[in-house]
């Protein structure tokens, strides 16, 4: 499978898009079926104005899910970039314990053959 341009594509690229597409397909049904579900609570609107609420209802659950998406894919990030530096500075101590063990390991060795003499 190629794009447009010849060039192949990534199916993890796929993937995502699909995904991604299928949440906002999920989150637009739901906003429909909950506009549907207030508008009929407004018994006295004519068609046209429940027609008008229901779609402005279902843009801002809409407008609604992407921030929160947002905040979460931007709180994801933020967890990443914690965990990632803690890992490497917890790597950063066991290759310095490691090297001072060797070092450590190394003297008595030397110290040992030398007092074997």
């Amino acid at each position: 499978m190629t794009a447009m341009d010849d060039r192949p594509l990534d199916p993890r690229t796929l993937v995502s898009e699909l995904e991604g597409h299928l949440l906002i397909e999920a989150a637009r049904a739901e906003g429909r079926a909950e506009a549907v579900r207030f508008a009929r609570s407004l018994a006295w609107l004519t068609d046209t104005q429940r027609e008008e609420v229901e779609e402005a209802y279902v843009d801002n659950h809409l407008a609604l899910a992407r921030r929160s998406w947002e905040r979460t894919a931007r709180r994801g990030r933020e967890l990443r970039a914690e965990y990632e530096a803690a890992y490497h500075a917890l790597r950063r101590r066991l290759c310095t314990a490691f090297l001072l063990g060797a070092v450590v390991v190394l003297a008595v060795v030397t110290l040992g053959s030398v007092g074997a003499r």
